[in-house]
């Protein structure tokens, strides 16, 4: 259920926990941004790292189910250990759009 304009993740189940998940400080969040266009990365970027966001970002669909350990070909060892709290990806990128990549 979205609040406010925010999609929580999957682990917040019931009200009260979507509430303690929206109310997380932005230095604990870390944000993956997908986009093909280096400009709009580096926009992304420096927007969420001004508001104390820890951001990676990749230039594709398939780069960013690499690290999220989650492509067909290989298991990636960045996995162990990684939270990711929110996606950003552009809709439309080759290969692979936003849509296919959620």
């Amino acid at each position: 259920m979205a609040r406010n304009g925010v999609v929580p993740n999957r682990r917040c189940k019931s009200e009260s926990e979507i509430d303690l998940c929206l109310s997380q400080s932005p230095s604990e969040a870390h944000v993956l941004a997908v986009d093909d266009s280096v400009i709009d990365r580096k926009v992304i970027e420096k927007l969420l790292r001004t508001s104390s966001c820890k951001v990676t970002a990749v230039d594709s669909g398939m780069r960013a189910l690499e690290f999220l350990g989650l492509d067909e070909h290989q298991r990636s060892s960045v996995v162990d250990g990684l939270k990711v709290d929110l996606i950003i990806t552009d809709y439309c990128m080759p290969g692979m759009t936003g849509y296919e990549l959620l």
